[in-house]
Order: C-alpha cells, then structure tokens, then sequence
C-alpha cells in the first residue's frame, strides 16, 4: 500500500498557496510541515486529513525522475529487509533506515535513490 507521494517543486510559498486552494475542496490541508532547521535545509508542507499526511511538496534537489514514493509496511524489519533489497537491486542509498522523530516518534523509514533517479521510501509507523 502507498503510504504517501511527493515531489520538489520551484517555489515553496506558490506552490504551498496553489495547494491549498486547489486540494481544499477535496478536503485536503496542510496537517504537518517540516521546517529547514528539521531538515538541514530543505522544507515540506505535508497535506492530508485526519492528521495524516499524504500528499507533499518540498524544496530540494530535483531528482532526474523527481518523486517520492513511500510504500508502508507492518513492522520495522520489513523496512530494514526492504532496503537490504533495493540496494542489493542497484539502488543508491538516500537513507539507512533508522528513527525520524521530525516525522512522529514512531516513524521508521528507509530511502534509496532508484535507478531513473526516483526517491523510493518504506515506511512503519508502528511503535518498536
């Protein structure tokens, strides 16, 4: 199952305002943000409902395929397995999997660069 989509966009504070008005009679909010402090230096605005994000936007360096997949899984193993995966497969590394409190505390995700250059994540929100 997908667990969110995003991808870099050219202007942060455009690309946020056109968000927010074209998703809100779908429903759709800012419910989380990210700030350059949280992240080093790139920002993202998160847009869902119920609390949870789905949808993002987000400064940064383009990938040369440019999104962000995040596939969810039911226990931190698969997370770990899931990037032992990819990059057996060719993928670069985008992040070992580990803890991302700037997220939630329970947040375990891993990244890996896919061969076209896509942003490929697993994701358990689950507690340990």
């Amino acid at each position: 199952m997908l667990d969110h989509i995003g991808f870099t966009v050219a202007n942060f504070a455009e690309a946020k305002t056109f968000y927010t008005k074209a998703l809100a009679p779908l429903g759709l909010t800012v419910v989380m943000e990210v700030t350059k402090e949280q992240t080093g230096g790139d920002e993202h605005a998160g847009f869902g409902r119920d609390n949870k994000p789905f949808f993002w936007i987000g400064t940064g360096d383009k990938a040369r395929g440019g999104l962000h997949v995040a596939f969810a899984t039911g226990t931190r193993a698969q997370v770990d397995e899931f990037y032992t995966a990819a990059i057996a497969a060719g993928a670069r590394d985008n992040g070992k999997p580990g803890l991302r409190p700037h997220y939630h505390p329970n947040y375990y995700g891993a990244f890996v660069i896919d061969r076209d250059g896509n942003n490929i994540e697993a994701v358990c929100h689950a507690p340990g």
